[in-house]
């Protein structure tokens, strides 16, 4: 039962994956019997295997490249980029994870919490599903771990989507959905200190909703906005 929760969302350790099996599996258990259990097993959270020199190194791709960093498309729907990003507020951290379609450069879904979770991507391609008519389309991402769990491997599927990731783990295969974090980050994240993952999490959806999506013109939209790009 902790490696199917495991291999869910990889990002849970011992302490998340005895919450998981008393309330999923009801499987009552204390946390260092399940320590003990995950260590003698192999089972460990991938945050913490990023402490070690040289740096954090991308996890294996479980698609393959079908994007090859060329971020174009002829219509909607066909190809969606989708990345995490985060900011420190005086609570704590908190996770946005967005999906946009490249052929308008709107985004058509998103997810905000304060654990960087698989559910996070998760929640965020069902939000973009529920608005679009997505089957058949890719979506690419970089190879971390939430995009890598068999939860969101899972949730593709479902959704008649294919999965695609970058082969080489750099931030250039996935660089058009940067330059929206970017954006993000100039505009809203870096203006002021936030007390609260509340008032940072309002100040996100305003932005994306009110001002990238229905005021900011993009030159290679024609200078229009997503949202006049998408209606005209």
């Amino acid at each position: 039962a902790a490696r199917q929760i495991h291999a869910d969302d990889p990002v849970f350790g011992y302490r998340f994956i005895a919450d998981e099996l008393r309330a999923e599996h009801g499987i009552s258990a204390s946390e260092n019997r399940v320590a003990r259990l995950c260590s003698s097993h192999g089972i460990f959270s991938v945050l913490a295997k990023r402490k070690r020199r040289g740096g954090k190194r991308p996890g294996p791709a479980v698609h393959d490249d079908l994007v090859h960093r060329n971020f174009i498309a002829s219509r909607p729907n066909e190809l969606w980029l989708t990345d995490i990003t985060e900011h420190r507020t005086d609570e704590g951290k908190l996770y946005l994870c967005a999906v946009k379609d490249v052929w308008s450069n709107r985004i058509v879904g998103y997810s905000i919490d304060s654990r960087m979770k698989a559910s996070l991507a998760v929640a965020a391609l069902a939000n973009a599903v529920t608005l679009r008519d997505s089957c058949g389309g890719i979506v690419h991402s970089d190879r971390g771990s939430q995009f890598r769990s068999a939860k969101y491997v899972r949730a593709l599927r479902q959704a008649g989507l294919a999965g695609s990731m970058g082969r080489t783990g750099t931030c250039a295969d996935n660089a058009a959905m940067e330059s929206f974090f970017s954006l993000l980050q100039k505009n809203v994240l870096n203006r002021q200190r936030w007390s609260s993952r509340e008032e940072l999490r309002l100040a996100i959806v305003d932005w994306i909703e009110r001002t990238y999506h229905r005021r900011r013109r993009q030159r290679g939209l024609g200078k229009l906005t997503p949202i006049e790009f998408e209606t005209v």
